[in-house]
Order: structure tokens, then sequence, then C-alpha cells
């Protein structure tokens, strides 16, 4: 790996590199990507049918959209159970953590009459994307489902493309089914997408949709965006560790490259306080590369999105780490807690030696869907919080309203919105 010099203009340079990989970059396909959303919309299943013909080569129709519960129960079946155990183990510990988060509507009632609150409502109906093709992510379905259901969501729709043959991976089906999910339907891309923002005969509009994709499906996401909520835009994954002279060479080493491996345009950045921890580093990914079964799409991810970066000190390192906002953030340093109070800014935090980041992909339990591309800046894990909405609530006695007209009628007048003044003095007109 490359090993550069932390500056002000090195920075720069790896910033502007990373911000390359933002959906926000690739224009290119947002026609292609309105004119399937439009077709759908206008075409409704028909649309679902040709355009899974076009890009899945299978022949889809009204009666094999939707995964029967024969083919779930099958799936079961096929896996090692040794698979099935683990799975369950993870789902456990994904639905623990994520019920930590469940919040209660609240109610604050004064002397005076008046009662103000917040009212928390699951949302009636979410759709979850799961990515297909020649990698199946069993996980993110958890991830996905599993703060929905612990939400109080009704109904879960999820949405997968299909094999040539019309099947679906057996351990998406079965993750599907371990985390409770209500439909599976074996649809995929910019249509998938379109389906579950305006809905169609088989497919039913949803108030939410969550799930990563290719760049089809993150441009489609971007686009229903305000007919349907969704998570976020998700990029390419990314992972910074933030070492000091006290990190093993070879755990860094193999942290980098857990992430490297996901795609071409995944990032691998060290930032460490110590030169020689940083040549070390680029040996032990040498020693790695050559075991490694994804080592072509390691060195392409590594040789443009792959750096070492060697700061004067901590101060500036952090700097960095906050300005970088990554995905995944591992903190290697004599005192990782310490070092955590100083971090502004990360989708997830993994401290010391043995939080290893893949220990948050599968199994301890905080959500693995984050924020990409900086957006940790302003965006967070997938939560139960992603799956309510909250309405706040008002309640005036008399006496309540009487002390504070007066105050509203001025507000509302200095605005030039006498209807609203009006609204609130017709109670008092006449002595009423």
């Amino acid at each position: 790996m490359r090993i550069v010099r932390l500056t002000s203009q090195t920075r720069k340079s790896l910033l502007d590199d990373l911000l390359k990989r933002s959906p926000g970059h690739y224009t290119q396909y947002e026609e292609t990507v309105a004119h399937i959303l439009e077709q759908v919309r206008e075409r409704g299943d028909q649309a679902l049918f040709d355009y899974t013909r076009q890009f899945d080569k299978f022949d889809l129709n009204a009666e094999n959209i939707r995964v029967s519960r024969e083919e779930i129960d099958a799936s079961y079946e096929k896996l090692d159970p040794e698979l099935i155990r683990t799975m369950r183990h993870c789902a456990e510990n994904i639905r623990t953590f994520h019920q930590k988060q469940l919040r209660s509507s609240w109610f604050d009632a004064r002397e005076d009459g008046a009662i103000l609150g917040m009212k928390i409502t699951p949302m009636c109906r979410a759709g979850v994307y799961v990515p297909g093709g020649k990698a199946a992510y069993p996980s993110s379905v958890l991830m996905n489902v599993i703060p929905a259901k612990v939400a109080g969501v009704k109904e879960i729709v999820m949405v997968t493309p299909p094999g040539e043959d019309g099947s679906v991976n057996p351990a998406t089906l079965v993750a599907a089914d371990l985390a409770g999910a209500d439909a599976v339907y074996r649809v995929g891309g910019a249509q998938a997408i379109a389906a579950l923002a305006f809905g169609t005969d088989l497919v039913p509009k949803v108030d939410k949709i969550t799930g990563p994709g290719n760049i089809f499906v993150a441009l489609a996401k971007k686009a229903v965006y305000g007919y349907v909520g969704i998570d976020s835009i998700a990029g390419p994954s990314e992972i910074l560790v933030l070492a000091d002279e006290t990190a093993d060479p070879r755990y860094v080493a193999a942290d980098l490259l857990s992430q490297a491996e996901h795609d071409e345009l995944a990032s691998a950045i060290l930032i460490t306080t110590s030169r020689q921890l940083a040549e070390q580093v680029s040996q032990e990914v040498d020693q790695f590369l050559g075991q490694l079964s994804r080592r072509e799409i390691i060195q392409s991810s590594l040789d443009n999105y792959g750096y070492i970066l060697v700061a004067e000190d901590m101060e500036e390192a952090l700097e960095a780490v906050n300005e970088i906002a990554s995905e995944h953030l591992e903190i290697l340093t004599a005192d990782p807690f310490e070092t955590m109070a100083k971090v502004k800014n990360a989708g997830a935090i993994f401290l010391g030696p043995y939080a290893s980041e893949p220990l948050g992909d599968y199994f301890a339990g905080p959500n693995h869907i984050l924020p990409t591309n900086g957006t940790a800046r302003f965006f967070s894990p997938l939560s139960v919080d992603d799956f309510c909405k909250k309405s706040s609530v008002i309640f005036y006695s008399r006496e309540a309203l009487a002390k504070a007209h007066e105050e509203i009628e001025r507000f509302a007048e200095s605005e030039g919105l006498t209807a609203h003044a009006n609204s609130v003095r017709v109670r008092f007109e006449d002595g009423r």
C-alpha cells in the first residue's frame, strides 16, 4: 500500500478521491433510471415482468413473482444446519441491541390544563431491498428487517432479483424468515424500487425503502425520495483504522483487507502516528494478498482508494479522521476509549484489538447499514427510529390559552397573518 505523509494537501486529495465514488457522480445513469421508474409507474406489473426478462433472464409473471412458503421451507434443507444456528444467534444479538432503541410516547401535563407530548407510531409498511446476483448477503437481510420488526412495523416487504432459473439464494430466504419478513418478491434493480415506491397490483406500496444495491438501485432510491422515505443513498464500503505504535500490524492489515475485498470502489485507509507501523502494515498487506481469494478485487481497491497516512501526532490524525467521517472506524491505540472521546464523525466505531470490523458486520448486534462517503457527519446507522414516526401532541384548556392568546395574536400579526391571529381571538370575543 502507498505510504503518504499526512498534510493538508494529501488530505484534500484523499477526500477528492473518495468523493468520486459517490452515487452522485454517476449522473450518466439517471436518465435510464428515470425511464425505468416511469415505465413501472405507468405499466405496473407488466413493466416488472419485461425488465426481469431483459436484465435477469427470468420469465417473471403473476404466478411466480412472490416467493412461496414452500420455497422458503425448502431453503432450510439446502443450508448447513450450523449456518442456520449461527444465523439465529446473530439475529438474536441484533434483536436484543435494537430493542434497547425503542422509545415510548410521552406526555407532560401542566397545572393550567395544558398537555404537551410526543406520540411515536411505527410505519405501516416497510420495503427492504436485498442484492442478488453472484453475491448474497443474508446478514444485510437481518440488519434491515429486524429493526423494522422491533419498531412494530405491521408489514415488511422484501424484494430481491432472481437467478436465471427464478431461484432466490436459500440463505437470503432463511434470513428473511428468521428476521420476520412478511413477503418476498423476486424482482430487483431500479424496477423493484419503483414497485415499492409507487405500488403495483402485485407489489404493495411501502412507506419507507431501506437496503443497499448497485448504482441503479441507489439512483432509483434517490429519485423516489419524497414519494417514500429512504434510509440513505449508500456508496461503496470503507474502513479507516486509526492506530499508534502499540497496534499489531498484522491485525491492522487484515482489517484493511476485510473491506477492500467488497469491490473495486471500496476504500481502506490507515492513519497512524508511527512510520514503523505504516511500513510493517504495508508488508503484511502484501503477504496476505497472496493468500486471499478475491486478491484481484482487493488489489484494484487498494491501488485506487487505499492509503497509509502518517501523521505528525494524534491531534493531526484525529482531525483527518473527523474530516473523512468513515463508515467504519477502528481505533487501535494505547487507550482507545480516550481516543474515541475525540471522534466526532464515524458510522460505527470499533475499539481495541479484538473488535475487528466483521464483528459488526455479522454478530455483535449494532446495525451494519451505515453512512458512507462522509455522510457520517450528518447521518446515523439504520435503527428502530428509522421505522417510526413522531407526532407532536398539543392540548390546551381555556385557562391555559387565556394566558397566552394575546402573545400569539401579537406574533401572528407581526408576520401579517391576521387569520392566524383571528383563529385565537375568536375564542375570547364577546366575553366568551
